[in-house]
């Protein structure tokens, strides 16, 4: 350690001091040394915390003198701020000295800023609030001539930079793309990938730009770029396919050892960029033969000149087969990539063992039969010393689990659980076990045993999603309900059987567990009494090791079982112990069973048995406490305000600073920090010129020209100027899957036994005859992300089953082509109207105010113009101008049963996917409420379509549900079938798509399978917002995320009509209002998440403000905005 420590001490005088002259060095040096050196030496002399805490404290205590004195210079601040840094290294407050490296970042000289920088670096994290100081700094040292400077500013941007301050350095950084020198290309563009991280949707508007750095002469601007590649193709590959050959050739110049030297490691071509190049064909391939033929022929080449020489070299290997396996599958890669994982599986270093089955488990998906060519080897790592081995190969044989096997797997894991102490691999494996248990328990009694030793050995450190889910599962029941009772029943037996157990120690939450079942399925119990239950309960509550929360549950038990018993001596015994307690908890509960047990046939309406399951109607506007309130407020008790109320008052009364720059901003519009730009007061009783505008009414105004929106009454809009009521969006239930898996035939696969074995041998061969039992070529497997096909043990019901409401259920099926069975799942529609009759909802003009109703420009501002003929299109909403208004033709009158048609806005037929026989072809129709897409599959030759069925595979952000019956009045002939699915949205994204496939057949031929993949943007999901302006200023108010832009417009554009009109047709932006030169609209991302925009025109300026309640919205909205201005 002391070597180390000489060496260090030794370089970091050259290292801080190299720019000095030659003249006198050795005392800066000596200084230096002497100080930050006495500091290092000092504390690695220290042999206790305290010490080293003292003394830390007192070297802080010197610094702060000394960057505070007047005299210090900024060379001596250099060495404190070297000193600073490691005292912070060391995990001490060095706060104070924050503000002093901004200053010498911004005063000093090259070496003096370069430390400055290094500091703030150190300090500062991303949202620290001193970082605006340095904004200037950054922007001085981008436009400066010095190469260094430009460096430093590009590689602090690069660390940390403030996210609300990106439009101020954006372009600058830009031009530095075109730099001459390759370090500063490569630092833009590392600056625009951290960009990319905290703010995409602030540099989507560059991508052209990405590309020429992708193409860059120089070697380390194009693997800069790949990291932005990488980031952009995992959120939406189909944007990018288009470069699938520009990355196979780099690819291919890399492996044939075109690069410089310089670039290799180990003799090995440029090895991480190989990998980053492996992982972006990978994601471009997947599911597209067309994109992973083109890349067949560099991955072999890769596979190839890998040669196991070097670890860097598994690494390639291991993406190489990675990457082979997710692209769309060809038999010699395939074969090739085998025999790779069989190296690996097979080596004796741990290393590549566990790289060989960390790509079996993922391959395994693919090529389930892999597994069996090495299951000798499987069953040799799950004794391997190596823990990390141990673990990889139970992940494997989770993947690898049916029906038939999962009684060894779960043992096996259950005996890695008992053998681990880490909380992290507890967790996961309980979660694991739960969860086979749940999907492929054999028999009752398997799946209660199980599950108690996961309560047993999972303990507190469990996910409480696990016992709820297990307790929820008892509750709901299954399909079949003599198997219920058999299962609680089975379930309340072992529970008493555990708990007669002496010196047995139990987890909380498994007592938890118990109390709950005892409680509501005791009934079923023959032999047993309730009063012996609760004698049982009655032991746990009077043990001390119980914790307050479990002695809850177990309180609660027993109040359900008390209607049950006969006898209430126990009852009377156990209210009169803990109606003294010093549990508050633990008395109330002893109080309310007490005042409950004096009326037993009130007890017994009141914990109805087996009634866990049902419905309990609970009044949410507390309407019984009307009474209460009426006489409160007749007394002169204050009303109830809302929170924005109560928040705008807060604000008020508080001095609040200004952070919005000078010039063009929204400061000038009246309202600041977090006012709505309406102008609006909230309070019940705020005249106009109160707090809102945050100055006193003594404060001299010039109110001359001003329109009057403010009196004693409060707001005064003109009648005629008023938009609409706010329209709320309709709750949307949860869906609630149930998966039905079809029964299959499993054959058994012979194996080749070979003749002398030894007894060892012979177990091993019988463990692997277990464990991979159903893994032959018709067998059934358990894939993550594919269907399984094994009929679960317990399967629960449907609550549409149960529930008495209106909603009907659909189901659609999500199929895999390598399952020879299909899997069911079914979903509840989730809130969605049928098209018909719906003519009062859906898109209407609108007025705006008086000002602009007055404006010749307001003929052109209708939302959607109805035309008369279906062919042609009204100016779009969106950018791809392919949105039309539906008319049923003539001939389909009949079938809309006399009701007036209505009009809904749709995207142009568009053909998905085809072949010789067939054409499919999508549209979309936006509704106010969901997404509507409907695909056409339409046979070619007029053949008649025997059957069609169009399945979609799940999406990540989206809940699918298909529309049963024809809501289009549209007629199918035998030639055509039309499928049509809802589309709701589930979280925000930038990029999505819907992919699924059609399997058809036409009269005498066989059925033929087509996959397609259809394109969705956030935009789809926008709908407009019709509120008040009243209602637009308290919603501003309770919103946190917002965005500000200014966006440069044409001259034809600066009129404030202009601009709203385009941003209400491309957008589908509500207009509420218009106040002077600033107007207010708002939008809402389905199902209701709102967003509000304020715009202000100055000359030809367009200022933009977002706020929403969701973050990502007002990012997109705000791209969204600068995209249709510009191109407009």
């Amino acid at each position: 350690m002391s070597d180390i420590v000489e060496k260090t001490l030794t370089a970091l005088p050259g290292l801080f001091l190299q720019n000095q002259p030659a003249g006198g060095p050795a005392a800066p040096k000596a200084s230096f040394s002497s100080r930050l050196g006495g500091l290092v030496r000092g504390i690695t002399a220290l042999t206790s915390k305290h010490e080293e805490e003292k003394l830390i404290q007192q070297e802080l205590n010197s610094l702060r003198a000394t960057v505070s004195a007047p005299t210090t210079t900024l060379k001596m601040m250099k060495e404190c701020m070297v000193r600073l840094i490691y005292c912070e290294m060391l995990g001490y407050d060095a706060s104070f000295g924050y503000i002093h490296a901004i200053k010498l970042a911004q005063q000093g000289n090259l070496l003096e800023k370069r430390v400055g920088y290094l500091a703030v670096s150190l300090f500062l994290h991303e949202n620290h609030e001193l970082l605006l100081l340095l904004v200037n700094t950054v922007v001085k040292d981008l436009q400066s001539t010095n190469l260094v400077e430009v460096c430093m500013a590009l590689t602090i941007v690069s660390q940390i930079f403030p996210r609300e301050m990106i439009p101020a350095v954006l372009p600058l950084i830009e031009d530095k793309l075109q730099h001459s020198k390759e370090i500063i290309r490569r630092k833009a563009v590392l600056a625009l990938y951290k960009f990319y991280l905290i703010a995409p949707n602030q540099v989507q508007h560059i991508h052209i730009k990405f590309r020429k750095a992708l193409c860059d002469r120089d070697v380390g601007v194009m693997a800069a770029s790949l990291h932005i590649y990488l980031r952009m193709i995992k959120e939406n590959s189909s944007a990018y396919k288009d470069l699938t050959g520009s990355f196979v050739t780099i690819l291919k110049q890399v492996v044939g050892g075109k690069l410089p030297v310089d670039f290799n490691y180990h003799s090995v071509p440029a090895p991480w960029l190989q990998i980053q190049l492996l992982r972006i064909l990978g994601l471009l391939g997947k599911d597209d033969q067309r994109t992973s033929e083109l890349m067949y022929d560099v991955l072999d080449e890769s596979l190839r000149r890998a040669e196991l020489n070097h670890n860097v070299t598994y690494a390639i290997l291991f993406e190489c087969v990675h990457t082979v396996y997710s692209i769309y599958p060809k038999s010699e890669l395939l074969e090739k990539a085998a025999k790779c994982i069989g190296k690996f599986v097979l080596s004796p270093k741990i290393n590549l063992k566990y790289l060989g089955l960390k790509a079996l488990t993922y391959v395994i998906q693919q090529d389930p039969t892999l597994a069996l060519q090495h299951q000798m080897t499987i069953i040799e790592c799950l004794d391997h010393p190596d823990p990390i081995i141990k673990r990889e190969t139970l992940e494997l044989l989770y993947r690898i689990t049916n029906a038939q096997n999962v009684t060894v797997i779960v043992q096996k894991m259950l005996e890695y659980l008992h053998q681990s102490k880490e909380e992290y691999i507890i967790v996961n494996l309980v979660g694991k076990i739960a969860e086979l248990a749940e999907k492929y328990a054999p028999d009752n009694a398997w799946f209660i045993q199980t599950m108690n030793a996961v309560f047993s050995v999972g303990g507190d450190v469990m996910h409480p999603d696990i016992p709820n889910n297990f307790l929820r599962l008892l509750a709901e029941g299954f399909d079949d309900e003599t198997e219920d009772q058999q299962l609680r029943l089975y379930a309340v037996q072992s529970y008493l059987t555990l708990l007669d157990m002496e010196n047995a120690f139990y987890p909380q939450r498994f007592l938890q567990v118990m109390s709950w079942v005892l409680g509501e399925y005791s009934y079923l119990l023959e032999k047993e009494k309730p009063e012996d239950v609760i004698t049982r309960l009655y032991k746990l509550l009077m043990n001390d090791s119980i914790s307050s929360e479990t002695k809850a549950w177990l309180f609660a038990a027993v109040i359900k079982l008390t209607p049950q018993a006969h006898s209430s001596n126990l009852v009377e015994r156990l209210i009169q112990e803990f109606t003294i307690s010093l549990d508050t908890c633990m008395r109330q509960h002893a109080f309310e069973l007490k005042y409950l047990h004096e009326n037993i046939e009130l007890m017994k309406s009141l914990f109805p048995v087996d009634k866990s399951c049902e419905e309990m109607v609970v009044d949410a506007s507390l309407s019984f406490l009307d009474g209460f309130v009426a006489e409160g407020l007749s007394q002169g008790a204050a009303p109830y305000k809302p929170h924005h109320q109560r928040q705008e008052e807060k604000l008020s009364q508080e001095k609040v600073l200004n952070f919005e720059p000078y010039g063009l901003s929204f400061s000038s519009s009246g309202f600041t920090g977090r006012q709505s730009p309406a102008g609006i007061s909230l309070g019940s009783d705020v005249s106009g010129n109160s707090a809102e505008t945050g100055l006193k009414e003594t404060s001299s105004l010039k109110l001359e020209g001003i329109k009057k929106l403010w009196g004693k009454e409060g707001y005064l809009p003109k009648k005629e100027s008023k938009i609409g009521d706010e329209v709320e969006a309709p709750p949307i239930p949860q869906e609630n899957l149930t998966i039905e898996n079809m029964d299959q035939v499993i054959t058994k696969r012979d194996q080749s036994q070979v003749l002398t074995q030894s007894k060892e041998e012979k177990e091993k061969q019988l463990l692997a005859s277990s464990l991979f039992v159903g893994l032959g070529s018709e067998g059934t497997i358990n894939l993550l992300g594919k269907a399984d096909t094994v009929s679960h043990k317990f399967r629960r019901k449907s609550k549409g089953k149960e529930a008495q409401s209106e909603e009907t259920t659909s189901a659609h099926s999500v199929t895999c082509s390598s399952l020879s069975s299909l899997s069911k799942v079914t979903c509840e529609n989730n809130y969605l109207n049928t098209l018909q009759g719906k003519e009062d909802k859906e898109f209407k003009k609108f007025s705006f105010s008086s000002q602009l109703l007055d404006s010749e420009s307001l003929t052109e501002l209708p939302l959607v113009e109805k035309l008369s003929d279906c062919s042609l299109s009204v100016p779009s909403l969106f950018a791809d101008n392919d949105m039309e208004i539906f008319h049923p033709p003539p001939s389909t009158a009949a079938s809309v049963a006399k009701e007036e048609t209505t009009e809904y806005m749709h995207s142009n037929l568009m053909e998905v996917c085809n072949n010789e026989a067939v054409s499919i072809s999508s549209y979309k129709i936006w509704k106010d409420d969901c997404l509507l897409m409907v695909w056409s599959v339409a046979s070619k030759s007029g053949s008649e379509l025997k059957s069609a069925n169009l399945e979609i595979f799940p999406a990540e952000n989206f809940k699918i549900t298909e529309q049963l019956g024809c809501c289009l009045p549209v007629m199918e002939a035998e030639s055509t079938r039309n499928f049509q699915y809802s589309v709701q949205l589930e979280k925000p994204f930038t990029e999505g798509n819907l992919s699924g496939f059609i399997n058809y057949q036409l009269v005498d031929t066989h059925s033929v399978q087509l996959e397609f993949s259809i394109n969705l943007s956030l935009l789809d999901f926008i709908r407009p917002l019709k509120i008040s302006t009243e209602d637009f200023g308290k919603l501003w108010l309770s919103f946190a995320n917002d965005v500000k832009q200014n966006i440069k417009t044409s001259e034809s554009q600066a009129a404030l009509p202009s601009a709203l009109k385009t941003l209400q047709q491309k957008l589908r932006l509500h207009v509420i209002d218009i106040i002077g030169n600033e107007g207010l609209l708002a939008c809402q991302m389905l199902p209701s998440i709102p967003c509000l925009l304020h715009c202000r025109v100055h000359t030809n300026v367009i200022a933009l403000w977002f706020r929403s309640s969701c973050s990502a919205l007002p990012d997109y909205l705000s791209y969204q905005c600068q995209k249709v201005m510009e191109g407009s």
